[in-house]
């Protein structure tokens, strides 16, 4: 079978779903031909966690990594996608008994809200004792389809907290309702923004292992 990649990244466009509080997306005529310019340009307006994004551990720990502090060998390689389209939220009974790999990602009913869908508090997220799973089975990324890895107005933010103070990787707002669980290639970019506590990524699901 040919290699193929999948785009699971969530289009940037004006009026599209972000975190309450987050400013909007906009992208603004700077330059037009139609105006007498040499070219076209424009200018982009939007928060370092809109759309699909990379949360670096600065984002919730003071003494944490900036995004230019990560190394970028975490953004390539095998990821476990995990099915778990039946639980209305994760924890630590909902995971394999077996250890987990370095890098995994969550696939839940939130891939099936569409994308125009008014943010919704009721997305399926994970909890603190998951999180502490991840962290004991040494994960290094955790990908989740939602905008947030935990649940909305967590108290005191544990899954965050858990996640970045081992220096876990987070990616937000990935798009999986057209990916089987099992072993793929994965690919993550985020923007290399210095000194930043995420940013908007492009991110891709490539073969199963089976197939690679």
């Amino acid at each position: 079978m040919k290699p193929y990649w999948v785009d699971v990244s969530i289009p940037l466009h004006e009026g599209m779903t972000v975190w309450p509080g987050d400013p909007p997306f906009q992208c603004v005529p700077n330059t037009r031909i139609a105006e007498g310019a040499s070219s076209n340009t424009s200018v982009v307006t939007l928060g370092t966690h809109t759309g699909t994004h990379l949360d670096a551990p600065w984002h919730f720990e003071s003494d944490g990594a900036p995004l230019d502090a990560v190394d970028p060998s975490r953004f390539f390689g095998d990821a476990l996608v995990l099915d778990l389209t039946h639980v209305d939220t994760i924890a630590e009974a909902d995971l394999p008994r077996e250890q987990l790999p370095p890098r995994v990602l969550f696939k839940t009913r939130n891939s099936a809200i569409p994308l125009e869908s008014p943010f919704r508090r009721d997305f399926v997220a994970i909890e603190p004792d998951a999180a502490l799973r991840l962290v004991d089975d040494g994960v290094r990324l955790v990908g989740v389809d939602y905008l947030s890895v935990a649940p909305y107005k967590q108290p005191n933010g544990l899954t965050h907290h858990h996640l970045l103070r081992a220096k876990v990787l987070i990616v937000e707002g990935l798009r999986l309702a057209q990916v089987e669980p099992g072993i793929h290639a994965f690919i993550v970019l985020p923007l290399a923004l210095v000194g930043a506590d995420g940013a908007p990524c492009r991110a891709f699901i490539g073969p199963m292992e089976r197939n690679a």
